[in-house]
């Protein structure tokens, strides 16, 4: 096991048992006073713009994992306030996400638009009671005017408007009588406050957008600040869990609230760090860019962080929740090495996945003193951490293919695999030695001829032993298929950091991230189906894409056996 591997297993196993993460501690003390009556209602409410990844995910099994720990509910509720930016394909993909995951919101379904109603309603309370104003001004010009935290904001020219005019032209907003951008409702608070966000807040604007739900019912949309809180009180949320960027809109959370329910419950927010990963960038602006401008696929390229980019790298939900897990909760930003969630899918895919043989780079051996016309069926384990899943049959014969990088002309001493009169064992097989070897014109061996020893079968007691032993594939059975070769999407281990000006995050996109080969495969890969799994003996773990067919198989590499790129990260 690598240097980077073994670190990250030994600190794994000193941490088996962890303590309370910090919500925890706050709920397990809100349950001992029998606050909201002792329930624990959490939710998880994605934007439906754009595919959710590896971040969402902790945020996914973070509120879900709460609920289910402290019996009590969490609900999926998608904030699609912004129509220009949101769309039904977006939707759809979040819902598979989270069922992958494995967690279930039963009949807890929701979106912030089943609540324009009720929130228009709340606006225009807000405008009765003069704590709400239409405002004419361009954004730009409201921006300049919050100015800086050390300086008080400038008050709009509209602020004192009468709450009748605020009345009417926020119904003619509604009726649709302006266009795009020409007036906003803000919510009247503190232009001195030294939190920027109660400058008096934008809390409507006016789009003439289609909905992907209500249509086109509303031409004005709330904003995330007016929704999200009173989301949460119409659902009967009890810890609003948030990343730490929201921590500074707590405040104006609690005022909308406070200003709008007369009710003593009140749900309440709270603030995690959110998931940074190292050669990986996680803002969905860029991961858009990365599709649109066709430095991947699809959102579901498996190079991208996204979790339908992960399943269909072969990465699976339960490797996943374990990462989730093992980072934990913190209060403070920090970068995750993204080789423990490698750690973590390597983890869960050598106890569940089924071993065979296949050749990437193949080079020919012919076994001179072996039947030509003969085949065995050897008869191999098909999971060593899981006798449960038996035995498998691989043919043998006179032909089989192995590595180019298993046969070298002129070995070291530590070479372990065939040279020139060296021998190794065949996996399951035989002991060969190599007595000769053919080049092509260009000097590239391109043919061994080895002899065996008909005693060393496996399994047949044989005492004699040799240091390497191979993995092989019979040439006569061999299956061909496209095999990708998936490694990380940026060089860099913090891609935004860019060294030059005028570079930005795609200057350090990796041209090496996918390479396609075609590779040779024993034959019991026959009949697989998408997204199954195996671990190509001695290469690492592999995946079926759901592009295969029984005319074409096509394997996307999951990840390497071992953390290549720790080697390679303390050369520089």
């Amino acid at each position: 096991m690598k240097n980077n591997e073994k670190k990250i297993e030994e600190e794994l196993n000193s941490n088996e048992s962890r303590s309370l993460n910090f919500i925890e501690t706050i709920i397990e003390e809100d349950i001992k006073n029998n606050k909201h009556g002792g329930r624990i209602h959490t939710r998880f409410p994605p934007e439906p713009n754009g595919y959710l990844h590896i971040g969402h995910a902790k945020s996914i099994c973070l509120n879900f994992g709460l609920a289910e720990k402290y019996n009590g509910k969490c609900n999926l509720r998608f904030d699609d306030t912004n129509p220009t930016k949101e769309e039904e394909e977006y939707v759809n993909s979040i819902i598979e996400d989270v069922k992958w995951l494995g967690f279930d919101w039963e009949d807890r379904l929701f979106y912030a638009s089943d609540y324009f109603d009720q929130i228009y309603e709340w606006a225009v309370k807000l405008i009765s009671e003069g704590k709400a104003y239409v405002d004419d001004q361009p954004s730009d010009v409201i921006s300049e005017q919050r100015r800086t935290p050390t300086r008080p904001g400038i008050e709009s020219p509209f602020r004192n408007r009468s709450i009748e005019e605020n009345m009417d032209l926020f119904e003619k907003m509604k009726k649709g009588e302006f266009p795009d951008g020409y007036r906003v409702l803000r919510a009247k608070i503190d232009m001195s406050s030294p939190n920027m966000h109660m400058r008096d807040p934008v809390i409507y604007r006016i789009l003439h957008a289609t909905h992907h739900r209500t249509g086109d019912k509303w031409c004005i949309y709330p904003m995330y600040d007016f929704t999200h809180g009173q989301s949460d009180y119409l659902e009967g949320i009890t810890h609003s869990i948030c990343t730490l960027e929201f921590e500074i809109h707590r405040p104006l959370y609690d005022w909308f609230l406070d200003n709008l329910i007369e009710t003593e419950y009140r749900p309440r927010q709270y603030e995690f760090a959110r998931l940074n990963l190292s050669y990986t960038v996680m803002s969905k602006r860029k991961l858009l860019e990365l599709v649109e401008e066709g430095y991947v696929n699809s959102w579901d390229d498996p190079r991208m962080p996204t979790i339908s980019g992960m399943r269909r790298r072969g990465y699976t939900p339960e490797s996943i929740r374990n990462f989730a897990d093992r980072v934990g909760v913190a209060k403070r930003d920090n970068v995750i090495d993204v080789g423990l969630l490698e750690f973590s899918v390597r983890e869960h895919l050598n106890k569940i996945t089924p071993r065979i043989f296949a050749v990437l780079n193949p080079l020919k051996i012919i076994i001179t003193n072996y039947p030509e016309d003969q085949v065995e069926e050897l008869e191999l384990e098909v999971n060593p951490e899981d006798t449960s899943m038996g035995t498998r049959k691989v043919p043998f014969s006179r032909e089989i293919y192995i590595e180019q990088d298993d046969f070298m002309q002129d070995p070291p001493k530590k070479f372990f695999r065939l040279g020139p009169g060296r021998e190794v064992r065949l996996k399951g097989a035989y002991i060969i030695k190599c007595e000769d070897y053919k080049k092509d014109e260009n000097g590239n061996v391109v043919e061994l001829y080895c002899t065996y020893d008909p005693e060393t079968k496996s399994g047949s007691g044989s005492q004699r032993k040799v240091k390497g032993t191979l993995h092989w594939v019979s040439v006569a059975h061999a299956i061909d298929a496209e095999v990708r070769l998936y490694d990380r999407l940026f060089i860099k281990e913090e891609p935004d950091v860019v060294d030059k000006e005028g570079e930005n995050f795609k200057s350090n996109i990796n041209t090496d991230s996918l390479k396609i080969i075609t590779g040779k495969i024993e034959p019991g890969v026959l009949g697989v189906k998408a997204f199954d799994k195996f671990q190509f003996q001695r290469l690492g773990y592999f995946c079926v894409d759901p592009d295969s067919t029984n005319e074409k198989l096509v394997f996307n590499r999951t990840v390497t056996l071992r953390d290549s790129w720790a080697k390679v990260s303390k050369k520089k």
